[in-house]
């Protein structure tokens, strides 16, 4: 199907839904997993997010070469059709629009009311958790589909604002560890002994916190010089996401030991920011996590409102 849509976004738009997209309110909590998996091994850690981020940048790379070739509105939907086929494509097309998008969003509006319920002391069972579930859905995709423009200006928006607690982490929370020790002390010692098995499985861990990029091909139609553009900004958004990741999950080794974000659990980010930035900044940290989701639930429903096409009569 060729496209006769609007270039209505550009290239910083294309990053931030490539980042924005993949820099959810995993990477907040998913430093325990890592930490978990490798027994506390902060240097076995950081090896497992380089190679998820170098797995991402590959296929990343793979699918740019795909978009210099392929410019329809269906993104990785059209890049079905040229490999497999058009039945093949269909398939894909309607799994995506029918199952993969609409549970994702409904969980990320879910994910970002819990977080919500939580600052405004709400239940996070109750009907108010479904109704702000209910109204960040609903929201997402007017904004969508009535002002396309407007909602690549929040993807933006988002992305920037989210970014900003990982590397405020990264600088305060290494130069506090460089300080203090604390940075030396989790890079030399280790709570259990760490094996091939928990590196494995630490790389499974960081590789699901770096899936999601894919998404971004659905705009390939509307976005400005395409075949520059879309190459440009799924290489620099990995890049961009690998580094956030790396240097956050070194900020975090310099605030607390190890052992203790491990047994913290998924509260662990939460005693980490409390650590540096006082019990104000523990609670400033789901107020970034619900813009990190909405950030993350337009940019899907970005994509979301587009895959649509395909299921339409002669497209």
């Amino acid at each position: 199907m060729e496209s006769k849509l609007e270039k209505k976004y550009g290239l910083f738009t294309a990053i931030a839904m490539v980042v924005g997209i993949v820099i959810g309110s995993g990477v907040f909590f998913k430093a325990e997993k890592i930490l978990t998996a490798t027994g506390g091994n902060l240097k076995q850690g950081i090896l497992a997010w380089i190679i998820g981020g170098i797995i991402m940048i590959s296929c990343a790379y793979t699918f740019s070469v795909m978009a210099t070739k392929y410019q329809y509105i269906n993104g990785i939907v059209d890049y079905a059709e040229a490999t497999v086929g058009k039945k093949y494509a269909y398939y894909v097309g309607s799994f995506m629009a029918i199952i993969y998008y609409p549970t994702i969003t409904s969980v990320l509006a879910w994910v970002s009311a819990r977080y919500t319920c939580v600052i405004f002391g709400f239940s996070i069972t109750g009907g108010e958790c479904m109704t702000i579930a209910c109204l960040y859905l609903v929201s997402s995709f007017t904004i969508n589909a009535l002002s396309p423009v407007l909602a690549g200006k929040f993807q933006v928006s988002t992305t920037v604002i989210k970014l900003i607690p990982l590397f405020l982490m990264a600088i305060v929370g290494t130069f506090t560890g460089l300080r203090n020790g604390m940075t030396a002390y989790n890079f030399t010692h280790t709570v259990s002994a760490s094996t091939a098995n928990g590196l494995f499985t630490a790389v499974v861990a960081a590789s699901f916190a770096y899936e999601g990029w894919i998404i971004a091909t659905c705009i390939n139609a509307e976005l400005r010089n395409a075949k520059r553009n879309l190459p440009l900004a799924l290489i620099s958004g990995t890049l961009i996401t690998m580094a956030a990741y790396i240097l956050y999950y070194i900020g975090l080794a310099g605030t607390v030991k190890n052992e203790i974000i491990m047994a913290g659990g998924e509260a662990g980010a939460k005693l980490a920011f409390q650590t540096v930035f006082t019990s104000i900044g523990g609670n400033l940290l789901f107020v970034f996590v619900i813009i990190s989701c909405l950030g993350t639930l337009n940019g899907l429903m970005l994509g979301c409102t587009r895959e649509f096409i395909l299921l339409l009569p002669g497209a």
